[in-house]
């Protein structure tokens, strides 16, 4: 029986028993993705009570699980054969390890997915035709089925069957484009987002369109196939940028940690390092200003309004700058907390964790495999104070739960067994 360990108390982040029910309870959802996106949506939907089960190869299992250094501890501190990488979007959900090469594999698949509520599946686009495992095929079995097809390019337009990746898509979206510093400065160049941005926004957008599809399915009966490309999220996901190109024709550029529409809205020097600011309108720069014993500077002509300070930002910057470098990093934060100026420290993902905020939020959860191996993640941050997210089972080993699953399904142990034998399952 997995374990998990809650800090808070239902309605904080964590229920008070792995055994509580969530809100999506009644939902199966058929996971036959890997890697981050599809996982990362089945993670969200699992989190929320959804019986996920993730079907991996036999053997092999999710790319991710073997993405390593660096790899979960085990209790002596010493490497497990655990990527953390598969930990950080597989928590909540049973593993079984179905060959779908195989006919009685595919078969198995589809009785799960006569079963279900949803698939999320990640192939390239017709993929699963061959296996008798894609959208029509399915919808034939259980028509009531929401069916997520998450690609690259989407099912449709001329790059359709190319193969997509994050990374790609950062790049052809144009997000590269704009993160990094400008090309005069020293270390200017496109630059990728820390973490896999793209992957995560689409597995995000992918939960939200199965909710939706789930409460038309309420209304008319049928499910219906959702196709999610990674191209049209990054797209999307450019948000003020995409609109300020849109609307004005201008292409944004690399500005480095600068607000293309806010001033001052970026790092800036301390005594002892550097803090962020992050002034949104022109009473908190009065503020500040008064604050920092410049009251001169709120009222110059130049700074009265954001577009003034935007369009004169080139000289704003270094008289800030000077100022900011006469206290410390703790010392801006504690005064400018006390007038309602947004700041904060520019922590690494270390300091994050120790920060008072994010451990009274509970944010880093510990649940412990069959196995004995203690796994730890980031807390779901969804909300809810009737339902809130479960921890139920940690993320799974591979296969770990093949036949329990098969068992629920009705089939015997020598037909297990024999499958077993021969590769089908494992």
């Amino acid at each position: 029986m997995d374990t998990a360990s809650f800090g808070g108390t239902a309605g904080s982040g964590g229920p008070s028993s792995p055994t509580a029910a969530g809100a999506l309870s009644h939902i199966r959802v058929l996971d036959l993705s890997r890697i981050l996106a599809g996982p990362w949506c089945t993670q969200i939907l699992a989190d929320l009570g959804a019986d996920v089960i993730k079907v991996e190869r036999p053997g092999q299992g999710d790319d991710t699980r073997t993405w390593g250094p660096p790899f979960v501890q085990d209790a002596q501190g010493a490497d497990s054969a655990q990527s953390s990488y598969y930990t950080a979007c597989n928590r909540n959900k049973r593993a079984v390890a179905i060959d779908i090469a195989q006919p009685e594999g595919q078969a198995l698949v589809r009785q799960l997915a006569a079963r279900s509520d949803v698939v999320v599946e990640n192939f390239k686009v017709g993929g699963l035709q061959r296996y008798g495992l894609d959208y029509d095929s399915l919808s034939a079995l259980n028509p009531g089925l929401v069916y997520c097809s998450i690609t690259g390019f989407g099912q449709t337009g001329p790059y359709a069957a190319r193969a997509g990746y994050d990374l790609m898509i950062q790049a052809m979206s144009g997000m590269m484009s704009i993160t990094g510093r400008a090309d005069r400065e020293a270390g200017g160049g496109p630059l990728k987002v820390g973490v896999a941005v793209i992957d995560l926004f689409t597995g995000t957008y992918a939960s939200s369109a199965i909710l939706a599809a789930l409460e038309a399915r309420r209304a008319s009966g049928r499910g219906q196939h959702i196709d999610m490309a990674l191209l049209d999220v990054g797209m999307a996901v450019l948000a003020n940028q995409a609109a300020a190109f849109l609307n004005t024709g201008e292409t944004p550029q690399r500005m480095g940690n600068v607000h293309p529409s806010l001033a001052p809205y970026e790092d800036f020097p301390t005594a002892d390092g550097a803090m962020l600011l992050a002034i949104g309108n022109d009473g908190q720069f009065a503020r500040f200003c008064m604050a920092a014993d410049r009251p001169g500077l709120a009222a110059d002509a130049r700074f009265l309004t954001n577009t003034l300070r935007v369009r004169h930002r080139a000289v704003l910057l270094p008289l800030l700058q000077a100022v900011t470098r006469e206290r410390t990093t703790a010392d801006w934060i504690a005064l400018l907390e006390t007038c309602a100026v947004p700041c904060g420290p520019i922590n690494d993902i270390g300091q994050a964790f120790a920060d008072a905020q994010v451990q009274a939020r509970e944010l880093a959860v510990t649940q412990t495999r069959a196995d004995g191996l203690a796994i730890r993640s980031v807390a779901s941050p969804i909300r809810l104070s009737a339902t809130p997210p479960v921890l139920r089972h940690a993320p799974p080993a591979l296969g770990e739960h093949t036949a329990q699953v098969l068992d629920e399904l009705g089939v015997d142990g020598a037909a297990q067994a024999a499958w077993r034998a021969r590769g089908v399952i494992a």
